[in-house]
């Protein structure tokens, strides 16, 4: 059975409502989303209600988490006082238009969802604000897949869709004997096992303006990333209209992020 896994959807309904339109189409029933409902763009109420409506399982992303509990403004989320002046902005804006019941809706959220051996976060098992990005350290990445207990990771936050398979991973330890000067290495081999980052729906950086999602296999394990083209226009003049910054349309009409990298992606932001 096919099952569709979305992300980052950022309040952009013409994007959400394409890349639903695409999964109906293909006949898949099951989707499960990787939280980032709002933030950025123009429609948050709108979005949410979508989700609630299609009753779609979803995590709590970092901008959901935001809206609750207030805006983690550390310098590995925002890394110019430009860019965190934006933040707050689009915090603000968002906050202050979104309905008590949306709200609540975000609030009731989980962090991740467990079905057998896949597990499903926004941005890491440990953090919603913790970047798994493709070049990450293998044996970092194979830490976070093996210790939450997953054989297939599912994430987004970064809006940058890739399969990522850890293969031949082993650890390897030392063993000093408390009696003795003695010692013994055990060496334990793990199986393969895989991060699947869905990208973004609503706000794409992986260098073009489609939406992506990923479709997974549950009999045979083959994921899919799949692209939908949507109406980008329409969104970037709801952006301004909104009275928004207006470099949030520009780079969401690039489709990449415009110089807004932190200088340690891995590190998790501290409250």
């Amino acid at each position: 059975m096919a099952h569709a896994v979305i992300s980052c959807l950022h309040a952009n309904l013409a994007a959400v409502e394409a890349v639903l339109d695409d999964i109906d189409q293909q006949g898949i029933e099951t989707i499960t989303c990787l939280g980032d409902l709002v933030g950025y763009g123009p429609q948050p109420n709108e979005v949410v209600e979508l989700v609630r409506q299609r009753a779609i399982p979803t995590c709590q992303g970092c901008w959901d988490e935001d809206i609750i509990d207030g805006l983690n403004a550390c310098e590995c989320s925002y890394p110019s006082q430009l860019a965190e002046r934006r933040g707050h902005l689009a915090h603000q804006w968002t906050e202050a238009k979104m309905t008590a019941d949306n709200k609540a809706f975000l609030a009731s959220l989980p962090t991740s969802i467990r079905r057998d051996k896949l597990l499903f976060v926004h941005g890491s098992p440990n953090s919603q604000h913790e970047y798994l990005l493709p070049d990450m350290n293998a044996f970092a990445a194979l830490e976070r897949v093996e210790t939450a207990g997953a054989e297939t990771l599912f994430c987004g936050h970064t809006h940058q869709p890739y399969v990522r398979e850890l293969r031949g991973g082993s650890i390897r330890v030392r063993v000093q004997h408390h009696d003795s000067s003695s010692s013994e290495e055990q060496e334990m081999t793990l199986p393969m096992r895989r991060i699947v980052n869905a990208g973004s729906v609503g706000e794409p950086r992986h260098g073009n303006t489609q939406a992506t999602y990923v479709i997974h296999d549950e009999a045979t394990g083959d994921l899919t990333i799949r692209e939908v083209n949507y109406d980008v226009a329409k969104t970037c003049q709801a952006i301004i209209d909104a009275g928004l910054p207006e470099v949030f349309a520009w780079r969401l009409s690039h489709g990449f992020e415009y110089a807004e990298r932190a200088d340690d992606a891995s590190h998790v932001c501290e409250r």
